[in-house]
């Protein structure tokens, strides 16, 4: 075990162990007593970099276009060697993107869209290829699906991330159960024996209650799925023959960083870049009880199938709000802008920067009411989920098939 993964391993665990802390890892997002998630204190025990400013305004500087509001409001907030891919990109050297989705549900709802809204700012911004993984095979070990219907619901997810706007002619869509084999069989095997037992069950937490199938996935996800193979670009040869070298940029919400210690861990040794990451916080349930929305808790999510009365009701019932108890202590004081969520909604989706300001004045001294605040999110996110709804219902199996087609694309470095 090299030494920066050994003390990666004793960062994780010193996260499991400890009941008083914060858990965060690719299975379970949890802070003490269900409150804040401590961003700092990630980034100190993961080991990663925050995304600074000089790094935002490189960005711009770079792409000559605006930075995505997820960079402007420090959605996106940690890295792994963006640095360097941007060192790269200005010396004229590419790069693709790598983003996933594991496919366990029937509809995705707005925590699942981020990082595909900011990978598609990425794609446009640098003009680069993007492999977007569903890993079908992951969904059937751990939650209990058959093939056939993890397979059906990859399907279904696809038509969602297609309906995001990516561009055909730079964006290909696999599932795992589709398409491991070969040259990306070779890659599996190749990380798989760089994996030791001790080295996964340190990482991931493992006990001898699992089974089999959970312990052999990591070097698979190592290989597949959210980390390695995906980003070795010799996994997909007919995007990129003869491009061993070429970097991988992975935009993931940062609970998915232990699968890319062990990536980095072995990618030198097998010859190949280690893939740089982009790091997300979470989004947060509407009841702003844990670190996250959850897919298993429909009423601490907006799915992307909800109606607008739907949207409205679960906004009014459901969102919590840092105004006060009464009108007349709410005007005195002001809201709590730190733990209302309808504010945090809007500083992922409301666009226009000088109005979202004017809403977190007005709200924290007391002008404005949660009643107003929660209807103008109402508004947005009923505006964004019926725009989502009519992209994904001209969405049809043959445009799936085209992103899924293993096929090179003519475009991928225009």
């Amino acid at each position: 075990v090299s030494s920066q993964l050994a003390m990666d391993v004793g960062k994780k665990d010193s996260i499991a162990s400890d009941s008083s802390e914060q858990v965060v890892n690719p299975w379970e997002v949890a802070a003490k007593d269900g409150g804040k998630i401590d961003y700092d204190k990630l980034i100190d025990q993961f080991g990663c970099q925050r995304l600074d400013d000089s790094l935002i305004d490189r960005v711009q500087r770079l792409t000559s276009r605006q930075p995505h509001v997820f960079l402007r409001r420090g959605v996106f907030f940690a890295h792994r060697d963006f640095n360097e891919v941007l060192d790269a990109y200005e010396r004229g050297d590419k790069f693709y993107l790598y983003t996933g989705r594991g496919p366990s549900s029937e509809a995705l709802h707005l925590g699942h869209l981020i990082p595909f809204m900011f990978t598609k700012y990425l794609q446009e911004a640098f003009k680069v290829p993007l492999v977007i993984q569903l890993t079908d095979d992951e969904k059937c070990m751990w939650k209990n699906l058959s093939v056939e219907e993890s397979q059906r619901l990859a399907r279904e997810n696809a038509k969602d991330i297609i309906a995001c706007g990516f561009d055909v002619t730079k964006t290909f869509i696999f599932s795992d159960f589709d398409y491991v084999g070969g040259a990306f069989y070779k890659n599996m095997v190749k990380v798989a024996k760089c994996v030791t037992l001790n080295k996964a069950m340190g990482i991931f937490g493992f006990s001898g209650e699992d089974h089999i199938g959970k312990l052999s996935f990591p070097p698979v996800q190592a290989c597949l799925s959210v980390p390695a193979v995906p980003s070795f670009p010799s996994s997909f040869p007919h995007l990129f023959p003869g491009k061993d070298k070429l970097r991988c940029l992975i935009p993931c919400a940062i609970d998915q960083d232990p699968y890319f210690r062990m990536t980095r861990d072995v990618a030198p040794r097998l010859g190949y870049s280690k893939p740089a990451l982009i790091e997300s916080s979470f989004f947060p349930a509407l009841q702003a009880k844990n670190g996250k929305m959850s897919a298993s808790d429909p009423n601490s999510a907006i799915y992307v199938t909800d109606t607008a009365k739907e949207i409205k009701n679960k906004i009014n019932r459901y969102a919590f709000s840092g105004g006060q108890d009464s009108i007349e202590k709410h005007r005195e004081i002001g809201a709590n802008l730190e733990v209302d969520i309808p504010v945090k909604y809007l500083s992922f989706f409301l666009d226009d920067d000088t109005e979202l300001e004017h809403i977190k004045k007005e709200y924290g001294e007391g002008r404005m009411l949660t009643g107003e605040v929660k209807k103008r999110l109402t508004e947005v996110l009923t505006e964004m989920v019926e725009r989502h709804r009519m992209a994904r219902a001209a969405v049809t199996d043959e445009m799936v098939d085209a992103f899924m087609a293993v096929r090179p694309l003519p475009s991928m470095f225009e």
